[in-house]
């Protein structure tokens, strides 16, 4: 049960310093922030049959859809921290150090390159954006800073 509770927390923590990563890149360059009503839509349009969308701005909305991709968002940065911590145990959790939590976090780009960008219609690892390198960019950037928020979430815990 303490491995459960602290996933959820870790979790939480990592991922919300994503959406503080988000909020300083669009400040600071220009970025915009994933819209994850975008993820919300294309978790909606699952259970009709519809993985792949070309791309999923032209797919009609789903009511809730942004709060189902915010949710999704946040359960998803839950799982990758129950994955650290169902990898690296208890002793982890009792003295957390970088390596771990940096491996899951850059590994955990994944999910983006071979699952959501070619499902939401971007290729891929975004090879069909207009700037497939710029946007691989800010993806690994993206969980190096979720790997950053396992660490250092984790070292608040301990």
């Amino acid at each position: 049960m303490k491995l459960l509770a602290s996933a959820v927390l870790i979790g939480t923590g990592a991922t919300a310093l994503i959406d503080l990563w988000g909020v300083a890149r669009k400040r600071l360059l220009g970025v915009p922030s994933l819209d994850y009503a975008l993820v919300g839509r294309w978790l909606a349009w699952l259970p009709r049959g519809r993985f792949f969308h070309m791309p999923i701005a032209t797919t009609p909305p789903v009511r809730g859809e942004r709060l189902l991709g915010w949710v999704a968002h946040y359960a998803i940065g839950i799982a990758f921290a129950a994955v650290l911590l169902a990898v690296w145990g208890h002793g982890w959790l009792l003295a957390p150090t970088p390596g771990p939590a940096m491996l899951i976090g850059i590994g955990s780009v994944a999910a983006p390159f071979f699952v959501m960008q070619p499902a939401m219609g971007a290729g891929i690892a975004a090879s069909r954006t207009p700037r497939p390198a710029i946007a691989r960019l800010h993806s690994l950037v993206t969980h190096a800073v979720f790997g950053l928020g396992l660490y250092t979430t984790g070292r608040a815990l301990a």
